[in-house]
């Protein structure tokens, strides 16, 4: 199936309207995306006529809540091409789901001065999990730094690898630079355990979870035009089974007493309290008509808006490209001399171009490349190019304004 990208913006209804009088461009996707009519129609529906708590009830609605819930399970299972569908445990997202590894797996069983390889690409969500266990457990960060145009060979990060290492934790790709780094590549040179955060991954390519052989993977349901709170961790079924429960509560056992506790089976282990039932189910649908355009169709229209806006941006030499790799998403962070960030995302919001400005909660990735902060593009299924040519217009009105 071709993609069309018309007929696509068509199902996304705040596209059509305006910002600040002119047709909004939305360019910060990479922060959170737009939503569909389809999940839009799928919550509505989940809060009209079938809501009710989920795992507890025995009554119809109960019944037909937990079969809708349970089984956006097996389509994360399939969008990522998981080996099993226990092994995906449901969360609130990215952040979550890298917390419960932190203190499920890694807590328990990492001892002082035990090593955890990081690259400086990493969101904040894939790093201060790891500063807790360095504060309170003497774990040792081992930092690797790509290369000056913002790549991460995988050999770089396995060189970093020693003998104490228990774990590598690394972006799939960079949420402001757009840098692809090869996970797969990484989990087959090493048996050390690889966490892969693909929070911006599996929203622009195809992932393909057995192939890749990491051992940890998360997703985030609003950047993958889902609600806001909800999200998975997949986690391979040995790993589930060297960990203990992060939360405590309802849902996560079989039996308690007032002696004893007997804990449920993973996932369910792994997921206590009452779940954000309609976030997930909203996710489902989210999936699901991603599934329906196809992940290979999505991935070959951003790479040709990532090629006309690196082309585009290019042209305008006064503009910085901050890590510009070759292999990389339709991401790009943009800073200009004589003008802040956010001069740059407000002069733009002006002529109704939404980009993101700031540190993009990467502040070890700013620090590297020298500067504070950026403007980011972070281009989505629903751009085009048309959107690309108003940026590079917008940047160049900036620089009319600061020249």
């Amino acid at each position: 199936m071709s993609f069309d990208v018309d007929r696509v913006r068509a199902d996304f209804p705040i596209l059509s309207r305006q910002v600040n009088n002119r047709p909004l461009v939305y360019l910060d996707s990479g922060a959170s995306a737009q939503k569909p009519r389809q999940v839009i129609e799928a919550i509505t529906r989940a809060y009209e006529g079938e809501y009710a708590n989920v795992h507890r009830g025995l009554h119809f609605l109960s019944n037909l809540t937990t079969d809708n819930y349970e089984r956006v399970r097996a389509i994360i299972a399939r969008f990522l091409n998981a080996p099993h569908e226990d092994e995906v445990i449901f969360t609130s997202g990215s952040t979550e789901g890298i917390n419960l590894v932190s203190y499920g797996w890694a807590a328990p069983r990492f001892q002082p001065g035990d090593e955890i390889v990081l690259s400086v690409l990493e969101h904040h969500a894939n790093i201060v999990p790891w500063h807790f266990l360095r504060e309170r457990q003497g774990v040792v960060l081992n930092w690797v730094e790509p290369e000056a145009d913002g790549s991460l060979p995988a050999d770089k990060v396995l060189a970093a690898v020693g003998p104490r290492t228990k774990l590598i934790a690394v972006t799939h790709m960079s949420n402001v630079t757009g840098t692809i780094v090869d996970v797969g590549a990484i989990a087959r040179g090493t048996d050390v355990p690889v966490l892969a955060d693909g929070s911006q991954a599996a929203v622009h390519m195809p992932v393909d979870l057995a192939a890749l052989g990491v051992d940890f993977y998360c997703i985030t349901g609003h950047k993958l035009y889902g609600p806001s709170g909800s999200g998975a961790m997949w986690i391979r079924r040995e790993r589930q089974a060297e960990m203990r429960p992060f939360l405590g509560g309802g849902d996560m056992i079989r039996t308690v007493t007032r002696d004893a506790i007997d804990y449920a089976d993973p996932p369910l282990r792994f997921e206590a309290g009452t779940p954000g039932i309609v976030n997930q189910i909203g996710l489902g649908a989210a999936l699901e008509y991603l599934m329906d355009l196809g992940m290979e169709n999505i991935a070959a229209h951003e790479r040709s808006l990532r090629d006309y806006a690196r082309d585009r941006l290019r042209s305008l030499n006064w503009l910085q490209i901050q890590g510009d790799a070759p292999d990389k998403g339709a991401i790009f962070s943009m800073t200009m001399q004589g003008a802040h960030a956010h001069d740059l995302s407000t002069i733009l919001d002006k002529r109704g171009i939404a980009v993101r400005a700031g540190s993009h909660c990467a502040m070890p990735l700013m620090e590297f490349f020298g500067i504070t902060a950026s403007a980011r593009a972070s281009f989505a299924m629903y751009n085009t190019r048309q959107e690309v040519d108003a940026l590079a217009e917008g940047l160049s009105f900036c620089r009319e304004l600061f020249a």
